[in-house]
């Protein structure tokens, strides 16, 4: 969640520090700063909320330094105060930490005991304390590193730096993302490609626990165990990714937009056009006919994915499938074996409960297939197989192009189970396969609706709370739209099977509640109406989301009915469109921060 830039540089840094990390604002943030080293003695700058608050505290006070480290923070421990945010100091030391100090307690005892003083309320100024403990009894600042690192648990990223030591920097990672960049005379530290992108394209990923020693020639890389490992340098493609938000007003409406384009990338990645069959991009390293269940693990929007392909799997593999949050499933204890397979779906690949999850289950001796947006992450190295979508980067917090991604991969994986298991006929395959061409011009022409939907968030904006209803994959993509709204608009949301509407939310409806129902004019079409005529009975405010014949077929008068195009099968990929567009707009005009919605942030990589 929290961003980390380091700079070995050949001239003054902290400019430079600033630009980086305004490339992770996307990861949400709500203090910053930075601390240089110039004439041996280590200075810092911070401030409380946006980067801008930094830059003009620079601008005030500069710092002139030519090694520098800088940290954009999202609160874990502590409130999100100047004297809270990072770096952490000591006279010798300076630290930023990305992660969890989980033992920060137990530690922050021991330390004090050896007479540290400690004035923040963090977890991460223990390791700044710890790190110096070890320089007092006279190890080097390489040595002191290598001893405190084992004596930390949790997970982390950490960048150091020390006072006297002009061409020293250390990085070190357990559990959160951080990567190293070469230059020429010059060595950065980041937590991704896109922080150095503007700096470099040379890159490397460390492994899980791994620590690096950087000088302005170089870096060695040591292991958990402090061998030195060497890790492979790559090309990085992030430079081509970075993104502006060009005619949009937002980030979140430019990604909403890319859907189309981005859908049909990964579509490309997964198909076959020209047999019209489904073509995985790897090799399976197992036979879907010896599978006996499927286990999908995520969190948050992508656990609703995971959620649509439930049906998918169940419906055209006729496999059982097994659905739970990550932050569940860790800690269940679920039985798995070597006939299961256990997928994984997350945005940036380094979702720390996830993490645990895909570890679990490659203890267990599951298969594990990931479905993630960056190749390079964590999730995607440990997993045996990994089906990537092409999502780009997605700076708005609330995802929307990484879930239509999902869904994507998630369904020409059904298709491929349901062909490989007989459960599909060759007929079938290309019929299912046709509808998934049709998707990115589905989800183009959905995008119309925009200026209704717009008038339309006028009205939801002034509402308390609004509900979502959906049966069949319309249900896991109710609870998506009242995630979205409640995320970005602050409006309490909840989303329901509409059959389970009699079951106790109906007693939430008035005259005061939108309810938003989504339903394509699918088998069970019929059954929603119902739900519908229950509503409308007590008063409340209808939003139907459906095609032309659902239009016509819904008798029941509504606030507003939205269109959608006609289309046989995989409609939660064309009707996410609107109910994220409901979201956006509504946020719009409730004066939120679409993009960085409060106290949330774009990779969760602690629990």
């Amino acid at each position: 969640m929290c961003g980390i830039v380091g700079i070995l540089g050949r001239g003054p840094v902290a400019e430079q520090l600033v630009d980086s990390l305004k490339r992770l604002e996307y990861r949400g943030y709500d203090s910053a700063g930075v601390a240089t080293l110039e004439n041996g003695r280590i200075d810092r700058r911070r401030a409380e909320g946006k980067l801008k608050n930094l830059a003009a505290r620079l601008a005030a006070s500069p710092l002139p330094g030519r090694l520098g480290i800088g940290h954009t923070r999202w609160a874990t421990h502590g409130k999100p105060t100047e004297n809270n945010a990072h770096p952490h100091v000591t006279e010798r030391v300076a630290v930023v930490h990305n992660g969890i100090i989980e033992n920060f307690r137990e530690l922050r005892h021991a330390l004090e005991k050896e007479g540290a003083v400690f004035t923040t309320e963090t977890d991460t100024e223990v390791v700044a304390h710890l790190v110096d403990s070890y320089l007092t009894k006279g190890l080097s600042p390489v040595e002191a590193v290598k001893a405190a690192l084992p004596r930390l648990r949790g997970a982390f990223a950490l960048a150091f730096i020390f006072q006297g030591h002009h061409d020293l920097m250390i990085g070190a990672r357990k559990g959160s993302p951080l990567a190293v960049g070469y230059g020429d005379g010059e060595m950065y530290l980041g937590s991704d490609a896109i922080a150095l992108a503007s700096l470099t394209d040379t890159i490397s990923y460390l492994d899980d626990g791994d620590w690096v020693v950087l000088n302005h020639a170089g870096g060695e890389v040591h292991d958990a165990e402090g061998a030195v490992v060497e890790r492979e340098v790559i090309r990085s493609g992030a430079s081509a990714f970075l993104v502006d938000k060009a005619n949009y007003r937002h980030f979140m409406a430019k990604e909403i937009h890319e859907q189309p384009e981005v859908v049909g990338h990964t579509l490309a990645r997964m198909v076959d056009m020209a047999s019209e069959r489904v073509a995985l991009p790897v090799k399976l390293p197992f036979d879907f006919r010896d599978i006996r269940r499927v286990v999908i693990t995520a969190c948050g929007t992508a656990s609703y994915a995971g959620f649509v392909a439930r049906y998918w799997l169940e419906r055209f593999a006729r496999l059982p499938v097994e659905l739970d949050v990550a932050s569940e499933f860790r800690y269940r204890e679920a039985p798995l074996g070597k006939s299961d397979l256990a997928i994984f779906v997350s945005q940036s690949g380094e979702t720390a409960d996830t993490l645990a999850a895909l570890r679990y289950a490659k203890a267990q001796g599951a298969y594990t297939l990931a479905v993630v947006n960056v190749a390079t992450s964590t999730i995607a190295r440990e997993s045996q197989v990994v089906l990537q979508t092409l999502a780009g980067p997605e700076i708005g917090v609330a995802s929307t192009k990484a879930f239509t991604c999902q869904l994507m991969v998630l369904a020409a994986l059904s298709i491929a189970a349901g062909r490989a298991r007989d459960e599909l006929s060759a007929e079938d395959e290309v019929r299912l396969v046709r509808n998934l061409v049709e998707v990115p011009r589905l989800m183009a022409a959905a995008l119309a609706c925009e200026p209704q939907i717009e008038r339309l968030a006028r009205e939801i904006a002034k509402s308390r709370d609004v509900l979502y209803l959906g049966r069949g994959t319309s249900y896991p993509l109710a609870l998506e739209g009242a995630l979205k709204l409640k995320e970005i608009s602050y409006i309490h949301a909840e989303g329901y099977a509409a059959g389970e509407l009699k079951h106790g939310p109906i007693a939430l409806i008035d005259e005061t509640t939108p309810v938003v129902v989504i339903a394509p004019f699918d088998p069970v079409f019929e059954k929603t109406v119902s739900n519908m005529q229950e509503v409308a009975a007590r008063g409340g405010r209808i939003i139907l989301i459906t095609d032309a014949k659902g239009a016509a077929e819904a008798t029941i008068e509504s606030v507003a009915t939205i269109t959608m195009p006609d289309m046989v099968a995989f409609t939660p990929l064309v009707y996410a469109v609107p109910v994220q567009l409901l979201a956006y707009h509504t946020a719009v005009v409730m004066g939120t921060d679409v993009d960085q919605p409060r106290n949330l942030a774009k990779s969760v990589t602690v629990e």
